[in-house]
């Protein structure tokens, strides 16, 4: 029997970005004292939010680099509260690097279901577009590390998902055939269409369920629905 290769995004898949992110922020707000001039952190997040995935988007596009967007986003955000410091920037640009990796909020059921999955004899990966210097920070400190075999920053191979190009590298490291193999992601263009696009199946994490007219495709909206999904997901390519 071939064996089984399911790919992870690691963001808003498994780490629960949203929340740590949150925290690593108002961390950030009260240390270096943005109170002073920001009345209201909940608008400095909701702000903050806008422009952080506006400028994911281009970087994701390659029409951005990782050195303009870490501190364009703070700059940005802070520009909404007529604030322009270039040092509280810098300051925020390396203080969110460094704080929001430390956090270790995963999504209900993250542990037990990738236990589960390696007891079935899957073979699992992680395909992520973060930042490599931070990524394997997160994966270690959440406990992750060890249900992994292959992990694949976008960095490492210049492409972001949903180019082929980061799926094939992925499939080619793994070792794995693109028919025996699944995307698990929360992005549909970005995961799951890129998985299509080489020959892999896709499953979709929308645990918001924001995706109210999803047709053909499969869907999850809890993590322990993997397991029992996965024999169906693998059928298709049959």
């Amino acid at each position: 029997m071939e064996s089984k290769h399911l790919f992870f995004d690691l963001d808003r898949t498994l780490w629960d970005f949203e929340k740590n992110s949150e925290i690593a922020l108002s961390k950030l707000f009260v240390d270096l004292e943005l109170h002073k001039s920001i009345s209201d952190f909940q608008q400095f997040h909701k702000h903050y939010k806008i422009h952080n995935s506006r400028l994911w988007k281009l970087y994701g596009s390659g029409k951005l680099s990782k050195e303009t967007l870490r501190n364009e986003r703070f700059r940005v955000t802070l520009e909404q509260f007529q604030l322009d410091d270039p040092n509280l920037i810098q300051q925020l640009s390396d203080g969110y690097v460094e704080i929001s990796p430390q956090q270790t909020t995963l999504f209900p059921n993250t542990i037990p279901t990738l236990v589960a999955l390696q007891k079935e004899g899957f073979n699992m990966h992680i395909i992520t577009n973060g930042f490599k210097e931070v990524q394997f920070i997160k994966l270690e400190n959440s406990g992750l590390t060890s249900f992994f075999d292959i992990i694949v920053c976008s960095e490492d191979v210049g492409k972001n998902k949903p180019s082929p190009d980061i799926f094939h590298h992925s499939l080619r490291n793994a070792n794995a055939k693109p028919e025996n193999s699944v995307m698990i992601g929360d992005d549909f263009e970005v995961d799951i269409l890129g998985a299509l696009s080489v020959g892999m199946q896709g499953v979709l994490f929308d645990p918001y369920k924001e995706h109210k007219h999803f047709q053909d495709n499969f869907i999850i909206h809890r993590l322990d629905e993997l397991p029992a999904l996965l024999p169906w997901v693998l059928k298709k390519n049959l």
